[in-house]
């Protein structure tokens, strides 16, 4: 049994363990440097890494490592033990400085850095993010880092992170002080992730290349049944899965990460965890461990985890929502309407800075959900739109509608009560609204919730994002503020202003609906459909100058991620296409004729006999019209595919790519499928989606 009480955090050094071991004003120093953002005293540094490497020790730590994300978006970090050397005598020296500690030195060239280092720049430097707790997981201390070149330029997530929720404080805590909130001295913005993945058995895992390679089955026939008897969702959890999800929940407690909920997802073999609101940069550090322990405690489990947006066709996508709010350091939501929010001023002209953000840098929400997997998934009936809206509900939307027309906004019993008819079920308050899950970026009481992320992805990007457009429009209405006579008069105003400015990005309907895309269309809302008609929207002139005004990348910056984005494009769905030729080529054509041959030598024998089958023999002729028909497609996507690699332009490669992906890949697979169909199981090379969704 896991006690809470003595195990919750037990691997973790933070305040609780830095009290225990550090001298009070060493401690104190410590907390100046980790909320100030005063410079670090060497003396101060040495004494906090003694007291860590210590700890870490006793925990049975011998490694230390500066854990960082590069633009990869995975975890990286060099390890070295403790060890440094030995004396005169051959007993070890353990050493483990201040130096060591706040700053590393990483291959800068090694890594994407989209032209900000070449391969002869090599110089990189991983600075030690005090804000978020080193852990021990394993033998090793990690020290979470961010990533930056030698001249300076961010090579992560964590740094452009750092920096807007550096932006976000200054200007929502400037508004709030014009507005007469003096006891409001900073903000935070605060982020709880939800995570969906599939879980498959080893054994079939090992056997499916695509999945191995890639993430996702590239081919596979529909199985008899998927999800469309809604049993799964929030059903009975295997015993299997049910240990598993306990050894990931134990881990993830032992680093203070606060996974709480759990459950069935919509598709078989699909699950979700999610986990309690922290500040954003930790909760983007929990993300990413909460991935990496998925992953790694399902091969202990003999099951593999995905994580990509759509392993299977046909069925439930994996998302990932980033549920944000911001809270003051009085313990105040600025997302929480309270019980009449027409009332609620720092309620209301939070609420306008999202809403002209949103609607303002919508291409930019896209792009941060923007990965080849989401291709797949978004608009497909199960995830929002690509088109970027928002979700308020008819009640706040009328509070904001009578604001913008000068109208007493307050709505008279708006509090209902619901009441099921059982008496001995009690009654209770209703909310205000209705939940929307076709809307990309809801409002769902007192947080915005972005459901358009891809369950593979960091939530660096996503959250920088959302900090610079609300940092941007605080700042705008700051500087209204500022000047006006009577500040609350014209913060209402500023509120009606907003919406009638931006109410054209506010949604509340049937987001998977053809007529939203239409009426998108009349709204002037864009409607991105693919990764690579997002990339650009990086360095259009206005997204550069709009990511300058937030102090949160530089143009080079900018510049940098739209090479990675469309390099790492490139690569994944070359990758994609050369495993689907590979299957195809070594498995699935040869086990086509090889049956084929078996087929042929039955029907020679029942002739031979006198006993035609025509049923047999229109079976082997459809397998043979299919091995035909998939050997003219797999030329077809060979010629497309060395067509788009054969292309100067990057941008042009990931274009043909797209096409070839979307278009050719898809007429190989329905011939492949298909043959599958027609195979006895025991003919077919690879395990079925029947074997991959159902026997867990």
């Amino acid at each position: 049994m896991f006690d809470f009480n003595s195990q919750f955090g037990s691997k973790l050094f933070n305040d609780t363990v830095m009290k225990q071991r550090l001298r009070p004003e060493i401690y104190d120093a410590v907390c100046k440097i980790r909320d100030e953002g005063m410079v670090w005293d060497p003396v101060v540094a040495d004494e906090v890494a003694e007291a860590m490497k210590n700890w870490a020790m006793e925990l049975g730590a011998t490694h230390y490592v500066h854990w960082f994300s590069p633009l990869t978006g995975t975890n990286s970090g060099r390890h070295d033990s403790f060890l440094d050397g030995s004396d005169k005598n051959g007993k070890p020296i353990i050493k483990f400085s201040g130096k060591l500690l706040s700053k590393g030195e990483s291959d800068a060239s090694s890594f994407p850095s989209g032209g900000l280092r070449s391969t002869f720049e090599a110089r990189g430097y991983t600075v030690w993010d005090v804000t978020s707790p080193c852990y021990v997981q394993g033998t090793t201390l990690y020290i979470p880092t961010a990533f930056a070149a030698f001249t300076g330029e961010a090579l992560d997530q964590k740094t452009p992170l750092l920096r807007s929720t550096q932006a976000v404080n200054k200007q929502v805590t400037k508004v709030m002080n014009l507005l007469g909130f003096d006891d409001i001295k900073s903000v935070k913005p605060t982020v709880g992730a939800e995570q969906e993945y599939f879980l498959v058995d080893k054994e079939y895992y090992s056997k499916r290349l695509d999945i191995k390679i890639t993430g996702r089955t590239i081919f596979g026939a529909k199985p008899p049944k998927g999800q469309e008897m809604c049993n799964h969702y929030y059903g009975s959890t295997k015993d299997r899965v049910r240990d598993y999800m306990r050894d990931v929940d134990r881990q993830l407690w032992e680093l203070g990460v606060p996974s709480k909920t759990e459950h069935n997802e919509a598709a078989p073999g699909q699950f979700e965890m999610a986990c309690v609101y922290t500040d954003a940069n930790i909760a983007c550090d929990h993300n990413q461990i909460v991935m990496n322990i998925l992953r790694k405690t399902s091969v202990k489990h003999n099951l593999a985890c995905l994580l990509h947006e759509k392993p299977f066709v046909g069925i439930n996508g994996s998302g990932k929502h980033n549920n944000y709010s911001l809270a003051t350091n009085t313990g105040e939501n600025l997302l929480s309407p309270g019980a009449n929010p027409e009332e609620n001023i720092k309620f209301l002209i939070t609420l306008a800075a999202f809403i002209k953000g949103v609607d303002e840098h919508a291409d930019l929400l896209r792009l941060s959900a923007a990965v080849s997997g989401n291709d797949y998934r978004l608009g497909a009936h199960e995830a929002p739109p690509a088109i970027i809206s928002i979700y308020l509900g008819d009640y706040l939307q009328s509070v904001l509608e009578k604001i913008s027309l000068g109208q007493n906004a307050h709505i008279e019993e708006h509090h209902k009560q619901m009441n099921l008819g059982a008496k001995v079920l009690s009654s209770f308050e209703l909310d205000e609204n209705d939940r929307n899950r076709t809307s990309p970026f809801a409002f769902t009481g007192s947080k915005f919730e972005f459901r358009m992320v891809g369950s593979s992805q960091p939530i660096g990007f996503v959250n920088t994002v959302i900090n610079a457009m609300v940092a941007v429009s605080m700042k705008e209405f700051a500087a209204q503020l500022a000047t006006a006579d009577d500040k609350i008069a014209k913060a209402y105003e500023i509120v009606g202003d907003v919406y009638k400015k931006h109410s054209r990005v506010i949604f509340n309907g049937n987001g998977y609906s053809d007529e939203w895309v239409k009426e998108a269309e009349k709204r002037g809302l864009p409607n991105i459909r693919s990764t690579v008609d997002a990339i650009p929207v990086m360095i259009k002139p206005e997204n550069i100058e709009f990511f300058a005004k937030a102090h949160t990348y530089s143009e080079a910056e900018c510049y940098s991620r739209y090479e990675i984005l469309l390099e790492n494009y490139v690569k994944t769905i070359t990758v994609e296409l050369n495993t689907a030729l590979e299957m195809v080529n070594r498995l699935y054509l040869p086990a086509g004729a090889k049956y084929l041959g078996k087929l042929a030598k039955g029907n020679y024998y029942a002739m031979q006999t006198g006993f035609v089958s025509q049923a047999a023999t229109r079976h082997q002729q459809e397998i043979a019209k299919l091995v035909d028909s998939i050997a003219d497609c797999t030329k077809k996507l060979t010629a497309s595919f060395d067509a788009a690699l054969n292309k100067a332009d990057i941008m042009d490669q990931a274009k043909a790519l797209y096409t070839a992906l979307r278009d050719d890949l898809a007429g190989l697979r329905k011939q492949v499928d298909t043959l599958e169909t027609y195979m006895p199981k025991d003919e077919w090379p690879t395990p079925s989606y029947t074997d991959l969704l159902f026997y867990l």
